[in-house]
């Protein structure tokens, strides 16, 4: 399961950006998943839940933001690909390339001022 270690870099990330912030906390990231990224992302999810619980990061919030197939054709359109349909909708050209669909994009880390209780 490569969910697992797609989790962890990515809390990996938000640790790395939370301490440019001193006194903030993430409280909820969002991540970009290309419909052709071959990641689950319920997998992905009960990974990172898996991995925050019982920690520091425990209360923060993994929000999947799925990302469709896009193809651009010659003519200069580019559409969502439907139902495995490469051919352009504007002039029905097979001539279509790929542009987006895979990506696993760190899209957002919201932070939050936090002070720790002390005791």
């Amino acid at each position: 399961m490569h969910e697992m270690g797609i989790a962890n870099s990515v809390l990996t990330a938000v640790l790395a950006e939370t301490a440019r912030y001193p006194g903030n906390r993430a409280c909820k990231i969002g991540l970009r998943i290309g419909e052709l990224a071959g990641i689950d992302p319920d997998s992905l999810r009960f990974c990172f839940e898996a991995l925050i619980k019982d920690s520091e990061l425990e209360c923060l919030v993994l929000e999947i933001q799925p990302c469709s197939r896009r193809h651009r054709c010659s003519c200069g359109h580019e559409f969502a690909v439907k139902d495995y349909d490469f051919r352009c909708p504007n002039c029905s050209s097979a001539a279509t390339n790929c542009v987006s669909g895979d990506e696993l994009e760190l899209a957002f880390v919201e932070l939050e001022e936090y002070e720790p209780i002390t005791t």
